[in-house]
């Protein structure tokens, strides 16, 4: 199947080029040619030609933190939970990813390679999946989600979850060879205390430097990397300074946590609308009164790390990390962020910055020749109006995913 578009405002996020009166053309999932004012005769009588009328064409998004197995935040609910229902869940809120204009998400925890393949070969509508597996967790850190009275063993894998228990080098060695079996794509150890998580604190310290290296060493190994779930510079620089690639969250960090960050070229995921929403709901979030106090600690200081970490030239990308029923906020990330970086960086960490960090250069985040042909038509200029990409029910004209047009023609 071939596409041409046609009367495009084209926006290309790294190097800023902006294309007026341009033309794209795809063919087999993927951008074969584009340029200006008059395109190619020889488009072929099957060829669907898309007329953006002068619409903005630019990159599909990139969510690089999302839980889409995490539909709910009622755990004694998903405790009953089925995996084929689990898993139908996880599908139906990845495509509702893809409507928003995501065209690739990466997930830090939970979702698995039935799910990426179910995707990939469209069985269900949704963005490319780039997956890790479960989290690793000690003993009582932010994957334990045992209640305080419950003394059954933590380390079952056999279900669905965010995340398995695992302690000491050999049995964290032992996991990432294991999920890197199963075709994680990245490895995300939890190395400090968590909003959501029963009985520890956000200034906890989880793992030990023996136990990050051992991971950071596996998924070099396997050609891949480590991320971490930190918010704090006791845990966020440990994890730096043994090689880690990414940093999930990271509300709290310091200057020293800045200088590794742009040191190590390391990328930064920050998080801010899952604490944001999750305030905002409040009990309804489904987060226990102390999960709620510990939410405060983390929620105040978030912006004003974001800013530091920007002006120093972090390698800052676009996450969301919401949960249950406030995944529809997942755009509202922009935002936030918008009361510190230009739109144009926004939108770069959410494309182009994105595709690097899932080693995913050329091929996503991008409207280069060869690439995948995952692309939005947004009215109006986001460079200009963050506010375009934001509102998709009233901006949102295309989604293309892989040269399928998935949402469009109103």
């Amino acid at each position: 199947m071939r596409t041409r578009i046609i009367n495009a405002h084209t926006l290309e996020p790294d190097s800023g080029e902006r294309r007026q009166n341009a033309w794209i053309d795809i063919e087999d999932g993927r951008i074969t040619d584009s340029g200006v004012d008059v395109p190619p005769s020889d488009t072929g009588a099957d060829a669907e030609v898309i007329d953006a009328a002068g619409a903005t064409v630019m990159p599909g998004l990139v969510d690089a933190h999302v839980h889409i197995i995490v539909t709910s935040t009622d755990t004694a609910d998903r405790e009953n939970w089925a995996p084929g229902y689990t898993t139908v869940r996880a599908l139906t809120a990845a495509g509702e990813m893809l409507q928003r204009g995501f065209t690739t998400v990466r997930d830090v925890g939970g979702a698995d390679y039935g799910m990426a393949r179910a995707l990939d070969e469209g069985l269900l509508p949704g963005p490319r999946l780039v997956f890790g597996g479960k989290a690793l967790s000690q003993t009582g850190g932010h994957g334990d989600f045992r209640t305080l009275n419950d003394d059954s063993c933590g380390c079952c894998q056999l279900k669905p979850d965010f995340a398995r228990v695992v302690d000491g080098v050999d049995a964290v060695r032992h996991a990432a060879r294991d999920e890197f079996r199963k075709g994680a794509q990245h490895l995300k150890l939890l190395v400090s205390g968590g909003v959501a998580s029963p009985s520890d604190e956000i200034s906890a310290v989880q793992y030990t430097r023996e136990e990050i290296r051992a991971a950071v060493v596996e998924a070099d190994n396997h050609n891949r990397y480590v991320t971490v779930h930190a918010y704090h510079p006791r845990a966020v620089n440990a994890a730096l300074e043994e090689g880690v690639r990414c940093v999930e969250h990271g509300n709290l960090i310091d200057e020293d946590s800045i200088r590794l960050l742009v040191e190590n070229d390391a990328y930064l995921v920050p998080t801010i609308i899952t604490y944001q929403a999750m305030y905002e709901a409040g009990s309804a979030s489904g987060l226990s009164p102390a999960s709620l106090e510990k939410l405060d600690q983390v929620r105040e200081a978030a912006v004003d790390a974001l800013d530091q970490a920007y002006r120093a030239g972090v390698n800052i990308v676009y996450g969301s990390d919401l949960l249950g029923g406030l995944q529809y906020r997942q755009l509202d990330e922009f935002t936030i962020r918008a009361a510190v970086i230009p739109n144009i960086d926004l939108i770069r960490s959410a494309t182009s910055n994105a595709a690097r960090l899932l080693r995913m250069e050329g091929e996503i985040g991008t409207l280069a020749t060869g690439a995948h042909a995952d692309l939005i038509i947004v009215d109006g200029d986001p460079e200009q109006d963050i506010g375009v990409l934001t509102d998709p029910d009233r901006n949102l004209r295309y989604v293309i995913k892989g040269g399928t047009v998935v949402r469009g023609g109103r």
